[in-house]
């Protein structure tokens, strides 16, 4: 086989690459400490009190500037989540204070209605420039996704970089979107001395660069109290990242238990097929 300068070149960017990331990451990143959930692993289940109390840290706090534009109502009652009371859902779906612009109507006009089990989690603006405008130019992200859009990176050194994704493989790790998102909301502190703060930003442990454009909601001095009476800043953050982590992947449930019933079933068959073929064979000979 003859091997050009362009596959050499190639392959130099391929395997130069796949070293050079682990390294940038081991520079530029911020290490996140990994945290037990409930969902974790094979088979790990959303806890559904969990879940209840992450909505009610997601609707005091965060929903005054971001929306779940890919959750409804109705999923707040549907099993596998929080599985709210259904008629306690559509109260607060009649309730919530961001309506929903709906029409045209018979003049040809939009209008406003209150939000049905139906419609969409919506957030307090109706798009990205007012969104902008009332936060100093920095744009609230819709959080039904972002579990899934954000994650740890990898903070070690280039040639332990192939056993740590070994070992995520190995216990089936796919909690850093959960992880992240808790050290984000425990991760404030006072900028350390000479670090310049930009205006308007707060310093974040967690996040890379530690400029961060949302101010500090939940801290150890003010955080939602539950109906037990119970709160604290490490328990909210902790539920509403398990709420979000919900919200990007509401199947989770179903999924784990439908994959262990395949594997069950491709055990069985394997062996119905290995016996079928080991009497087969025998009558052959």
């Amino acid at each position: 086989m003859r091997v050009t300068k362009a596959s050499l070149a190639a392959l130099a960017f391929l395997f130069g690459g796949a070293l050079a990331t682990p390294a940038l990451a081991a520079g530029d990143a911020v290490h996140i400490d990994r945290q037990a959930w409930s969902f974790s692993g094979f088979t790990g289940q959303f806890d559904q009190a969990q879940l209840q109390r992450g909505f009610q840290v997601y609707k005091d706090i965060c929903a005054a500037c971001h929306g779940l534009d890919r959750v409804r109502f109705r999923n707040l009652f549907e099993a596998g989540g929080p599985e709210f009371d259904e008629e306690a859902v559509k109260a607060l779906a009649a309730s919530w204070p961001n309506q929903i612009t709906d029409g045209p109507d018979d003049q040809g006009k939009m209008f406003e209605r209150p939000a049905l089990q139906s419609d969409p989690v919506r957030g307090p603006f109706k798009n990205s420039n007012e969104a902008r405008a009332a936060n100093n130019g920095a744009l609230p992200p819709d959080l039904s996704l972002i579990a899934k859009a954000r994650t740890t990176h990898y903070t070690g050194t280039w040639w332990a970089h192939p056993f740590s994704m070994l070992r995520d493989i190995a216990t089936g790790y796919q909690e850093g979107g959960a992880d992240y998102l808790y050290a984000l909301l425990t991760g404030y502190q006072p900028a350390p001395e000479g670090f310049h703060l930009a205006e308007g930003m707060s310093y974040n442990a967690a996040f890379p660069g530690h400029q961060f454009a949302m101010p500090e909601m939940l801290s150890k001095d003010s955080f939602v109290t539950y109906q037990d009476g119970t709160g604290s800043l490490d328990q909210n953050a902790r539920d509403v990242a398990a709420f979000l982590a919900w919200s990007a992947d509401p199947s989770l449930n179903e999924r784990k238990r439908i994959g262990w019933l395949v594997i069950l079933y491709l055990i069985v068959t394997t062996g119905l097929l290995y016996a079928g073929k080991r009497r087969i064979w025998a009558k052959a000979h």
